[in-house]
């Protein structure tokens, strides 16, 4: 399987970039994953809040290399557990897919649109964190997932 992560901007904070980095690498054991940072638009230019988060998303969209399963991560989508998300990737594994595109959105969120694209729409938790948060708390459930998927002794 391989997961293709887009995020839009640099993660600023270096404890945040060390747990991504450290997290991509375990989960690399286990998945083929491909980490893209796209540039994202400075709010506060005069342009609409609205306008802002409809452009990220477009080009969110229009970065995801095809075929795909796309993947929302938004407060309105599903929460799952983590023995959830590890069944639902070897749900969409047993249904062909190779590939899964994770996509968040900066720290405006994505559009309303993602809706009629995505394939699936999940949430993290109730709680709200920072979009670099974010990053972090989804390799790291990404690679729970795996574990719990291979029978190691991480979940524990």
């Amino acid at each position: 399987m391989r997961f293709e992560l887009l995020f839009l901007g640099k993660t600023k904070e270096t404890y945040l970039a060390a747990g991504i980095d450290d997290f991509r690498k375990r989960l690399a054991r286990h998945a083929e994953v491909e980490i893209r940072i796209l540039k994202e638009k400075k709010w506060g230019s005069g342009e609409s809040e609205k306008k802002i988060k409809e452009e990220e998303t477009d080009r969110l969209l229009a970065s995801c290399s095809q075929p795909t399963m796309i993947v929302a991560l938004d407060p309105a989508g599903r929460q799952a557990s983590s023995e959830e998300l590890a069944k639902l990737l070897q749900q969409w594994e047993e249904q062909g897919c190779r590939k899964i595109t994770f996509i968040i959105g900066g720290p405006l969120g994505l559009a309303p649109s993602i809706r009629q694209v995505a394939d699936c729409m999940l949430s993290l938790s109730a709680m709200t964190f920072t979009h670099e948060m974010a990053r972090l708390i989804l390799l790291e459930q990404l690679y729970r997932a795996c574990s719990i998927r291979s029978g190691s002794q991480y979940h524990k």
